[in-house]
């Protein structure tokens, strides 16, 4: 399946904000619509705030925003007058208040709303916050009961135990704006405001999803060029690890007449985990992820290790003269492990077929490069633990078919000794080609018993290859040509009906001609068959894109989104050939027609009452009461014509959802018809037409047809 590209859906981080910036001792808060006058329904209420009064979340939303469900028989009348008139005025409000629990427990509650804005400075939303002071409040009535025998005693208390607890209430609500003001702990500026100044209030707004410039999106024109660069590199290492340690091993000379390219592969690894650490990615909730730190631990869980690893400069050592052996080259086999990353790729790019062919292809030819290394290992170790008493080995073999024979002292492809790296490398090249897409062809051939073994090895991953890999060449062709292969068989079928019914000439290429037309304006695909498991919604705004030419007339200007969606859904697309008749007279009209292309005619009693063009409309006046309607003339296509139609029946079920905009239809459609085919309708033509601008329409090889027509009708 293809990688999802993730969505960008607008960010709204209002709740975000708030969850973050309260406590967990007082995140009992709700939200209330500010914009609903009657009631302010609450359309969000936190944890805390449920667990706080213990009701429910759906027992509280929609309920008003004074919270009349928390009032008792202790609750004070002027607070809640003072409630309601500041939520009237859309001003903040702040005060103790007594309310009652669902069980009918009452509770002191500190109780601050405040008036949320918009971008535009539009109140929208209450935020009301609440603090549970009871058990402050009773040792307040104690205290308040010492004092008054203190005063009775000459001495006075000054400050108010609520004073603190209320700015501290205040603070963390209005701390969610990112705003704390500084104030005055004394007792006069306790006294004028407890809240000190009002802060800036938070905004409710809806912000387009924001990134750092510094962050790659996974599905940008650079991410993806530069996942195609390292995917070049990892087949690079991919082909030049395995041959440096199999041919080349310890040659100093040929292996750093590679370093600069090694290094720079190297290089390109290193620079990709820094761009991986900086690139977005899908959720598995389908969302855009752009925080950077979440970025990084989701790297870092799945892909950091094996890149790290592939990535690490063992070519360094060639750059620095360092003298190495061949377990460097061993190590470095690791970087193979980048390959895990081409089943990415083959997911991402597997809705194209071309893509996924190549590299179908590729994996072929990497698994024989790296099985004619082994090959070639296999005969050079033979070789060295039999060097004395031994010459059947297929190396031993080739040097005497190439007159280059190996000698029974000495290293392997030394001077003199034994065919060349290049002629031995294409020889066991050939050797595992051949047997993995056959049975080989014996010039080049397994001798001693690890030889064979390793041969039958081959052979069965042949067979898996050719079943995975062609099998998988074969369906991608095969979806290439299906389009082409369906046109043929489609082609068959329709002969082969005619045959079979022995239909007459004419019809046949009638026939013929309506399902090549079509096929070439459609490409042999059904929009319903295609759209039918797509959501409504969807598929109506696909509907809407695909018909908004007929939807653009001014007969649907007054028509509701809804209706238009709803509408949508009942247009078709129609195609006529030339000579085709569309409508005949005394038909029932089953659809209103509107012209895309082409030029169509209107003819009664062999006279022609009006040529048609595009942007024209063909129907009749409608009536919600008589909706069997007649036609009075025939209209006849005069070149092929593209034409969307509105099928009446769901045109009317559509005028009986929506009563309000039947009325304004059933009268403009009588100003926007180009022509009327009401039976009993008299008038020709509804519209004034410049008819030189029609016949500018119509295709050259009708042209002697039309004027025939034209002088009919002057």
């Amino acid at each position: 399946m293809p990688v999802m590209k993730g969505l960008l859906a607008p960010q709204n981080t209002f709740l975000d904000t708030i969850a973050t910036r309260f406590d967990g001792t007082h995140s009992n808060f709700i939200l209330a619509n500010a914009q609903v006058s009657k009631g302010f329904p609450i359309v969000y209420c936190s944890d805390g705030f449920c667990e706080l009064t213990g009701f429910s979340r759906a027992e509280v939303m929609q309920k008003s925003c004074a919270c009349k469900f928390l009032y008792g028989p202790e609750t004070s009348e002027s607070i809640i007058l003072s409630i309601d008139d500041a939520l009237e005025e859309r001003k903040e409000f702040k005060d103790e208040i007594m309310f009652y629990k669902k069980t009918a427990v009452l509770f002191w509650c500190l109780l601050d709303i405040v008036p949320i804005k918009n971008e535009k400075g539009d109140v929208v939303l209450f935020l009301a916050s609440f603090k549970d002071i009871t058990d402050t409040k009773a040792k307040a009535i104690q205290e308040d009961k010492r004092e008054g025998q203190y005063r009775r005693r000459g001495r006075v208390k000054t400050g108010s135990p609520f004073s603190s607890t209320r700015m501290r209430s205040s603070t963390v609500l209005y701390h969610i704006s990112g705003h704390l003001h500084s104030r005055e702990k004394s007792k006069i500026k306790l006294n004028k405001n407890v809240f000190g100044d009002l802060p800036a209030l938070p905004e409710y707004k809806v912000a387009d999803a924001k990134k750092s410039k510094f962050i790659l999106l996974h599905y940008s024109t650079f991410k993806a060029g530069w996942d195609w660069l390292i995917l070049l590199a990892t087949f690079y290492v991919a082909v030049t690890v395995p041959y440096n340690v199999c041919f080349i091993g310890d040659d100093d000379d040929l292996t750093r007449s590679t370093t600069v390219s090694d290094i720079a592969v190297e290089i390109l690894f290193i620079i990709d985990i820094v761009f991986n650490f900086r690139t977005t990615y899908v959720s598995k909730s389908g969302q855009v992820i752009f925080d950077a730190r979440q970025i990084c631990i989701h790297y870092l869980t799945t892909w950091f290790i094996i890149d790290l690893v592939a990535a690490l400069p063992f070519d360094l050592l060639y750059a620095f003269k360092v003298s190495v052996v061949s377990v460097v080259h061993l190590l470095k086999t690791v970087r193979l492990l980048r390959l895990l990353r081409l089943l990415q790729k083959m997911d991402r790019y597997s809705q194209h077929s071309t893509v996924v062919l190549t590299l179908l292809m590729s994996m072929f030819a990497l698994l024989a490069h790296w099985m004619a290394c082994i090959w070639y290992i296999i005969g050079k170790m033979e070789m060295e633990a039999n060097a004395y008493n031994w010459d059947i080995g297929w190396l031993h073999e080739l040097g005497k078919r190439l007159e280059s024979p190996y000698f029974a002292i000495g290293g392997v492809n030394g001077t003199g000794n034994g065919p060349s790296i290049r002629s031995v490398y294409i020889a066991s090249l050939y050797f595992t080609l051949s047997s993995l897409t056959s049975v080989g062809f014996g010039n080049v051939s397994a001798n001693t018993d690890a030889e064979k073994i390793f041969s039958v090895c081959v052979m069965l991953i042949g067979a898996l290859m050719h079943a995975l890999v062609f099998g998988n060449v074969t369906a991608i062709i095969q979806r290439m040509y299906s389009r082409w292969s369906q046109y043929h068989t489609r082609t068959k079928d329709l002969k082969d009906f005619i045959r079979v019914h022995h239909l007459p000439q004419s019809l046949k290429q009638r026939m013929l001609e309506y399902f090549q037309t079509t096929w070439s304006v459609n490409n042999g695909i059904d929009c319903n068959e295609l759209l039918k498991d797509f959501p409504d919604e969807l598929r109506s705004d696909i509907t809407m894109h695909l018909n908004k030419e007929i939807l653009e007339l001014s007969l649907f200007a007054s028509a509701s989104r809804g209706c238009l969606r709803s509408l949508s859904l009942h247009i078709k697309t129609s195609f006529c050939a030339p000579g085709e008749y569309l409508l005949r007279q005394g038909d029932a009209l089953q659809a209103i027609f509107f012209v895309c292309s082409g030029s169509m005619e209107v003819l009664k009693d062999g006279m022609v009452l009006a040529i048609l063009g595009k942007g024209d409309l063909i129907g009749a006046n409608l009536s919600l009461d008589d909706r069997v309607i007649k036609t009075n003339a025939d209209v006849k296509a005069l070149t092929y014509c593209d034409l969307q139609c509105i099928n009446l029946k769901g045109l009317y079920e559509v005028l009986d959802l929506y009563p309000e905009y039947s009325h304004h239809f059933v009268q403009d459609i009588q100003q926007d018809l180009t022509y009327n085919l009401r039976e009993g309708h008299e008038t020709h033509v509804s519209k004034t037409k410049v008819m030189g601008q029609k016949f500018l329409d119509i295709h050259t090889d009708q042209w002697t047809q039309t004027k025939m027509y034209i002088g009919n009708y002057i």
